[in-house]
């Protein structure tokens, strides 16, 4: 897992001088054992970040998009910088083959895929935790993403609860997959998850999404639920990139 390699690039971030937003590294590569090859990710640190630090931390799904389409640098710089957001490590989790983003895993990982969450249990989660200043409570620790990734989430929420507390989708796809996992919740005892869920109302799958909503309110989870007159893009994810993250970090919620 090179713990040592990676911890020493996480060092170089951290001891660099205070600048007006937060570092974004450049692709760091896992070679992963669990999963039979490379995952690579980048890493967002924010202004002022201390060694002895202990972070809350957001694993981001499809995190190549979320930072060219959704540019999630800048809402994590705008945020924090303006006070309204507790400093927060984000992951950014490339799905694309390294060297070779054409190959995009993400129809087979995001699928409630078990080995894909012990990539993230056994793997991901330490090496991450050895070479940043971030937090180890699960009540910390934030999964997310967009369409199969908001579904991946979700999964992961029931996969493995006691890496992840805290569960962000936007417009988790698709209709029979929230049907899924409105069954898989309805089913399974309620967890100590903490959720935020949107969807659009303008080709999304805003039927299920509201029957999936119903399902986590009858079981008694926290959750924040809004819909925006947008369809399963842009348009509707990149203007609620805050409002995911304020639901879970915010300064003065």
């Amino acid at each position: 897992m090179q713990f040592r390699v990676i911890a020493a690039i996480a060092a170089l971030f951290v001891s660099l001088p205070a600048m007006a937003g937060g570092i974004l590294s450049d692709n760091i590569v896992i070679d992963s054992e669990v999963l039979g090859y490379k995952v690579q990710f980048r890493a967002y640190i924010p202004d002022g970040t201390k060694k002895d630090d202990s972070l809350p931390i957001a694993f981001v799904s499809d995190g190549q998009w979320y930072l060219v389409d959704g540019g999630m640098v800048d809402v994590l710089d705008r945020e924090i910088t303006a006070g309204r957001m507790k400093p927060v490590i984000a992951i950014f989790v490339d799905s694309g083959e390294p060297g070779n983003p054409a190959n995009n895993r993400r129809n087979d990982q995001f699928m409630c895929d078990p080995t894909y969450a012990q990539f993230y249990r056994d793997e991901l989660i330490p090496t991450i935790e050895h070479a940043f200043p971030v937090s180890r409570a699960r009540e910390d620790r934030l999964i997310m993403g967009l369409s199969f990734g908001g579904l991946n989430a979700a999964c992961f929420g029931l996969m493995i609860p006691d890496d992840f507390g805290l569960i962000g989708m936007h417009s988790p796809a698709s209709g029979k997959h929230l049907k899924l996992l409105a069954d898989m919740y309805g089913d399974r005892e309620t967890l100590p998850l903490k959720l935020f869920f949107s969807t659009g109302t303008k080709r999304d799958n805003t039927k299920e999404a509201r029957k999936f909503h119903r399902v986590l309110k009858r079981k008694g989870y926290d959750v924040t639920y809004i819909e925006v007159p947008f369809s399963h893009d842009w348009d509707n994810w990149r203007p609620l990139i805050d409002d995911l993250l304020l639901t879970f970090f915010a300064t003065n919620p």
